[in-house]
C-alpha cells in the first residue's frame, strides 16, 4: 500500500488489519510514536493523518491507504512546540510527549487556552499535571507568529529581487 509518511511516499507491505502504530514503529522504524494503553484512551500514539490527530493504535493500516501521515519525527526536532515543551518542562517521562505535541500541532498556530484544553483532552499525562503543557503550547504561539512574520518578509524580499 502507498502512503506518504513525513513527506516521503512509501510503499509498505503490511497486513491491512495491522495497527497503524505497529506499521509506523516496526515497518517504518519510526519509534517516536509511543504505545500507552493500546485502546485509544491515552493519546500517546497520536499522529496526524491528513492533518487530523488520530490514535494510531485504533487505525487499521488499510484505512491509511493514500493518506499523508505525520509523526513526531516529521517535525524534525525543530518545531516551536518541541522547543517550548522542553523550555516549560512540558515533558517529563516522555511517553505522552510525542502524542501531546502532535495533537497540539493539529490545533493550528494560534489556539486559545480553551482550544488547547479541548484539543488535548484525549491525551493523558501522569507526570506533569497539565499547566506546563498548556504554557508550552501557549508560548509556542509567540514563536510561530514571529516565524510567520519572518517568512512573509523573506517572501516579499524574494519577489522584489
Amino acid at each position: 500500500m502507498r502512503v506518504t509518511v513525513n513527506g516521503a511516499v512509501r510503499r509498505i507491505d503490511a497486513h491491512p488489519l495491522k495497527r497503524l502504530l505497529d506499521v509506523l514503529r516496526e515497518d517504518c522504524g519510526l519509534t517516536g510514536t509511543k504505545e500507552g494503553c493500546g485502546e485509544g484512551e491515552c493519546g500517546a500514539c497520536t499522529v496526524l493523518v491528513d492533518g487530523a490527530p488520530v490514535n494510531s493504535c485504533l487505525v487499521p493500516f488499510a484505512h491509511a491507504g493514500g493518506a499523508r501521515i505525520t509523526t513526531i519525527e516529521g517535525l524534525g526536532g525543530r518545531h516551536p512546540l518541541q522547543r517550548a515543551f522542553v523550555e516549560h518542562n512540558g515533558a517529563q517521562c516522555g511517553i505522552c510527549t510525542p502524542g501531546m505535541i502532535m495533537a497540539a500541532v493539529a490545533l493550528g498556530k494560534t489556539p486559545t487556552l480553551d482550544d488547547i484544553r479541548v484539543g488535548l483532552a484525549g491525551n493523558l499525562c501522569r507526570c506533569t499535571g497539565y499547566a506546563a503543557i498548556y504554557r508550552a503550547v501557549l508560548d509556542s504561539r509567540r514563536v510561530r507568529k514571529r516565524n510567520d512574520r519572518k517568512d512573509r518578509k523573506d517572501r516579499r524580499s524574494q519577489r522584489q529581487a
